[in-house]
């Protein structure tokens, strides 16, 4: 009706949140400004709300809908990277469970924690370790070795019990890490248990070495003798089947002053021969420490000890000692020289000019010194005899 009053609907009162956050704005920012931080901090905590629903889901399936959600709304946005790394993770983590191991590599590599500020150290090295793990099971060495050099092994002897320095304005304020986050020392054993998985699809015994005795330096371990009595006898395994080099000598001298070898004298008898010079007979040993390597799963092709053994120590065939033979030397780990008609192995290095023209020089010294002492010698006893016709 013409005159009559128009009257507006109500208008809806608006949500707690609204008055939340409304009550947080500067009015002296300019208004742009003021509508991010809003918006910034409402998804922030729709993010983080909606995070404590996922374990309440009905069914799988749902779960990982709201899962995917989460991470579309978090993905790109800074203020909740964290957020988004730890939906990456539980939902590779179900990928795992479902056998769909490449999937879930893929899915944790688009992350890189490394690069947040604001989550704790211990959360990142086990985000990282996880990626490694899923690229081991996919076979993927060459990433998993690329992701690992992100964790500086450093990092495992920072002192924990040192009070946290107060974060100075402007640092960014470092988040707790969840509950179920192994600590440090347990995050470095899982490390370099993931080291020997990818040092033994190489046969790098050395390397594996390296990795147990790591292992057998933590404090839980080294206190308890259930936990490093089948670790140090990987360490003297895995040392015995490394290459003879001067590094192998000295890593055996000072494994052999371990006090805890007493109680695994087998172990320690089987380090001592190899510092002792004398000939080892082969099937002696392999049947004294047959079930010890054939039980270790670590190995990745068959043993195949290269050592300097005739071909009746080694039992095996004239051509095969030979093959071995051949394979040390090429690989320098010895210097021989086969005379094949005669069937004669020598073992002396072949010297050049240099090396004869310097023998020579240390033989003329030894010969002049000689002929020195004789001089004196003779002297001494001419002023004897000419001090005896005197008297």
């Amino acid at each position: 009706m013409r005159g009559s009053p128009v009257t507006s609907p109500p208008l809806e009162k608006p949500s707690p949140i609204f008055y939340n956050y409304a009550s947080k704005i500067d009015h002296g920012k300019p208004s742009m400004t003021r509508l991010l931080s809003c918006l910034n901090d409402a998804v922030t905590t729709l993010v983080q709300q909606a995070m404590q629903y996922i374990d309440q889901t009905p069914d799988l399936e749902t779960r990982i809908e709201l899962i995917k959600t989460l991470n579309s709304v978090s993905a790109g946005k800074i203020y909740v990277e964290i957020e988004r790394a730890r939906l990456v993770k539980r939902l590779a983590k179900i990928k795992e469970e479902q056998r769909l191991i490449a999937e879930a590599a893929d899915l944790m590599q688009e992350v890189a924690v490394e690069t947040f500020g604001a989550m704790t150290k211990t959360e990142k090295i086990a985000f990282i370790l996880e990626q490694v793990c899923l690229c081991l099971d996919r076979q993927d060495f060459v990433r998993a070795q690329i992701l690992s050099r992100k964790i500086s092994t450093r990092v495992f002897d920072a002192d924990a019990s040192k009070e946290k320095k107060k974060p100075k304005e402007g640092d960014n304020i470092v988040e707790e890490a969840p509950a179920d986050i192994p600590s440090l020392p347990e995050l470095k054993r899982i490390y370099y248990e993931l080291m020997i998985r990818y040092y033994s699809h190489n046969n790098d015994y050395l390397e594996i070495f390296r990795c147990y005795t790591a292992i057998y330096g933590i404090p839980s371990v080294k206190e308890n003798p259930a936990l490093w009595t089948p670790v140090l006898r990987k360490i003297c395994l895995y040392l015995f089947l490394s290459p003879h080099d001067p590094m192998q000598s000295s890593l055996l001298n000072s494994t052999l002053e371990d006090k805890n070898l007493s109680d695994i004298p087998n172990f320690k008898l089987l380090l001592k021969q190899l510092v002792t010079m004398e000939v080892i007979q082969w099937t002696t040993l392999w049947d004294a420490y047959k079930n010890e390597f054939q039980n270790e799963k670590n190995f990745g092709k068959s043993l195949g000890i290269t050592v300097k053994r005739l071909a009746e120590l080694l039992c095996h065939s004239a051509q095969e000692a030979e093959k071995h033979l051949s394979d040390m030397v090429v690989s320098k780990a010895l210097v021989a020289k086969i005379d094949r008609p005669m069937g004669i192995v020598c073992f002396q290095a072949t010297k050049d000019s240099n090396d004869i023209l310097n023998s020579w020089a240390a033989n003329l010294e030894r010969l002049l010194d000689l002929v020195e002492k004789s001089c004196h010698q003779i002297h001494k006893e001419t002023m004897v005899h000419k001090a005896a016709l005197k008297v």
